[in-house]
């Protein structure tokens, strides 16, 4: 029974610590991936995309009009220990899409009763930045259009369920300026694709596995070795 167990024991951590290393693998060519889409040039938007997550952190370059009108805060957001909105206005391209367009972090005002001013630039403006796509799993009590302009969660989809407005199902974070943003903080962080993590439980499955092999060995050999 020992023996067995031992055995059942050394293929279920071996076969945990080949899954680690395959999903560290992986995250790996996905962060080679995303370093490399993230140094190409900027691009125009492109058009007829089923899949969007192939363009996440593309530098684009679009422009059209801002609908400030439609502009919301995405709330409790923090930079650099400070607590704030990103506010995210949509624009309105020159083909008649829109996208939702994130300009940045702006910090919140002595109470939450004083929400920022960040209107964005009038006429034609061309926006700098990046592809990313929102996370579609997110809990909250209520999925109902928040009744004013803070939200909790950019979801596209909701926007446009709550606007009538058919925006992509993307967000543009914004790298640079367009005029009248100047107190907006566009710092967007490298995703954190957790190969350290999955490095670490890899050892950890192992190291179980080396651990029985020893202790088996140990609890085998000890009758045999105090006989003599």
């Amino acid at each position: 029974m020992p023996t067995a167990a031992t055995i059942v024991g050394v293929a279920v951590f071996v076969a945990a610590g080949n899954w680690q290393r395959g999903r560290m693998d992986e995250k790996a060519r996905l962060r080679a991936a995303l370093d490399t889409a993230s140094a190409a040039a900027p691009v125009p938007l492109p058009a007829d995309i089923s899949d969007w997550a192939s363009w996440r952190f593309r530098p684009v370059a679009v422009s059209g009009v801002f609908d400030a009108a439609r502009q919301i805060l995405i709330d409790n957001k923090v930079h650099a220990g400070t607590v704030g909105y990103e506010v995210v206005t949509p624009l309105t391209l020159r083909d008649g899409r829109t996208v939702l367009v994130d300009r940045g972090f702006v910090p919140g005002g002595p109470t939450r009763a004083t929400l920022p001013d960040v209107p964005p630039a009038r006429g034609d403006v061309t926006v700098r930045g990046r592809i990313n796509v929102p996370p579609a799993g997110y809990v909250e009590f209520d999925r109902k259009a928040p009744p004013t302009v803070v939200w909790q969660h950019l979801d596209p989809a909701r926007f446009a369920a709550a606007t009538g407005v058919d925006v992509l199902p993307i967000v543009v974070e914004a790298t640079a300026p367009t005029g009248g943003d100047a107190a907006l903080v566009r710092d967007w962080p490298a995703p954190d694709t957790g190969i350290e993590k999955h490095w670490i439980y890899m050892l950890q499955w192992y190291a179980f596995a080396a651990l029985a092999v020893v202790l088996w060995v140990w609890f085998w050999l000890r009758p045999l070795l105090v006989k003599r």
